[in-house]
């Protein structure tokens, strides 16, 4: 079929025993973007690209941005860096109701259905439905259970299908939504007090079952029995989470009895979230025991953050004792997040020192979130204009602060400018991705 989404042979190969999957860069932030796009241009290789429900919404999110804007967005970067944008995969993530659970259900799941429909007719075709979330009008005493959340959720495919077949009539070669159902610990953006080790639990078996079996009940029921093949993968917890200095690593043998679950399934894979920090060995280990899509988020930001600082020494180093005035960055971010505490202050905890560190190191990486105030866009652009004004970023200063870029620019890969190398600092995190996924072959 000429709209089948390409996406589907992430399933196809791993039911046949090739491990194979596909990262997920969930980052609205252009040089993460931009870094994901020119290692896939290297490869030949596709990119997905997501966008979560409190990034992009039909309001703006906290991007400003609509879907049909996060479109052009990555557009535009692919027009920049040469590639075809048809090798793009855009997703949504969690969508549902995640950022309306103050409202009743009516209302609540009536703002899903617009976010639904605005991510599908802005041409994503990879749509999260995350419906596991109570509204106001639910029981707070009680478990969601699966009726509900399958029903909800299905009504949202409902509304994605029908979306679908309105963007044909102006795109007769629009591709096909695939959809991803299922939800994990913790909530998406990261979790409250994440410095505490809380003890990441395995998602169970019968609960990984019972999720996949409510969904299919509850999409025949919405008269979807077609689109209930287009669900390629579920949710699940395997174990792992990023915490502020470190990660819990995945444990093959803790997972075993999960991995071994998907096996009976033809049709699905897992979707692995938090992936974020683990060893490129583990990555591999996931893909290669059902895991077909491992998303990443703060740690890409978090590797392009430590480029941003990496060049911010180099500055104050190179430029000490000259009448230029440098960018101060790492000050300014740490001025605005003071300034503004409400996207760090309920998920960090420690005394004051702890704090001050959490803030600019974090593996949670809330200061990704404050990346594009005003104030620290100008600052990253002074600090570029700085070093660009130099007949090259110095060796012996890159040596110091970016040794794996030192060597690279040494060896003719990489071009000694601050934005190459602040990018190639992603595509260090990004290449330990595709170690795992060997995404090249989709």
């Amino acid at each position: 079929m000429m709209n089948t989404n390409p996406l589907k042979q992430i399933v196809t190969k791993q039911k046949a025993g090739e491990h194979v999957g596909i990262y997920s860069c969930c980052s609205a932030n252009n040089y993460v973007i931009e870094a994901a796009i020119e290692r896939a241009k290297k490869d030949h290789a596709v990119v997905l690209i997501e966008s979560t429900a409190n990034q992009v919404d039909q309001f703006g999110g906290y991007t400003g941005m609509k879907p049909a804007d996060f479109t052009k967005f990555v557009k535009e970067i692919c027009d920049k860096c040469e590639y075809d944008f048809s090798r793009i995969f855009l997703g949504g993530d969690h969508l549902g109701p995640l950022t309306w659970t103050h409202l009743p259900e009516k209302e609540a799941m009536k703002n899903a259905e617009d976010l639904i429909r605005s991510y599908v007719l802005a041409g994503f075709t990879k749509i999260h439905i995350d419906t596991s979330m109570k509204v106001a009008d639910d029981d707070p005493n009680t478990r969601l259970s699966d009726e509900i959340i399958s029903r909800r959720g299905a009504h949202l495919a409902r509304v994605a299908e029908d979306a679908y077949q309105e963007l044909l009539k102006t795109n007769p070669d629009a591709v096909r939504p695939v959809y991803v159902v299922g939800s994990e610990v913790p909530i998406p953006g990261g979790a409250q007090g994440a410095s505490e080790d809380t003890g990441i639990q395995v998602t169970k078996v019968e609960d990984f079952k019972a999720t996949v079996s409510a969904f299919e009940e509850a999409f025949k029921k919405e008269g979807l029995e077609e689109t209930w093949k287009d669900v390629i993968a579920v949710v699940v917890q395997p174990g792992v989470e990023e915490k502020d200095a470190g990660c819990t690593e995945y444990d093959r043998e803790k997972a075993k009895d999960l991995m071994a679950a998907i096996k009976e399934y033809p049709n699905l894979v897992f979707e692995g979230h938090s992936t974020d920090y683990q060893t490129k060995i583990k990555l591999k280990e996931l893909i290669e025991d059902g895991v077909g899509i491992l998303k990443v988020g703060p740690g890409l930001t978090f590797a392009m953050r430590e480029g941003l600082f990496a060049l911010a020494y180099i500055e104050e180093e190179a430029f000490k004792g000259t009448d230029v005035e440098t960018s101060h960055l790492i000050d300014v971010l740490e001025e605005v997040m003071l300034e503004k505490p409400d996207k760090w202050a309920k998920y960090y905890t420690g005394n004051e020192n702890e704090l001050r560190i959490k803030r600019k190191f974090s593996f949670s990486d809330r200061c990704r979130y404050y990346l594009p105030n005003e104030r620290v866009q100008q600052a990253i652009a002074k600090l570029m204009s700085n070093l660009r004004s130099l007949p090259e970023v110095p060796l012996n200063l890159m040596s110091q602060f970016m040794p794996i870029q030192y060597t690279k620019v040494r060896e003719g890969q990489l071009v000694n400018d601050p934005e190459a190398l602040v990018k190639d600092r992603v595509i260090n995190t990004i290449d330990e991705y595709l170690y795992a996924t060997h995404q090249e072959k989709l």
